[in-house]
């Protein structure tokens, strides 16, 4: 009984990260980094909330934030 409920539970972890890794750009295509900094607890849960309730990834929200920020400082 275990086994089966454990591959179960496996091919709907398999096939709920086949579907985001579809949702993805090839990364071959664009190079990316990581970039590394802290924020509190609560700001991430907010951050990650928001970008969720808008069906957005986190990078996105990152992204449109930044342009926001250097449209509105004439940058």
């Amino acid at each position: 009984m275990f086994w089966k409920e454990f591959s179960l539970v496996m091919d709907v972890t398999k096939a709920s990260s086949q579907r985001r890794s579809q949702n993805r750009a090839p990364s071959a295509t664009v190079e990316t980094e990581t970039l590394n900094f802290k924020v509190t607890t609560e700001f991430k849960k907010e951050f990650k909330g928001y970008a969720v309730s808008q069906s957005m990834t986190m990078v996105d929200l990152l992204k449109e934030g930044f342009e926001l920020s250097k449209q509105k400082r004439k940058q």
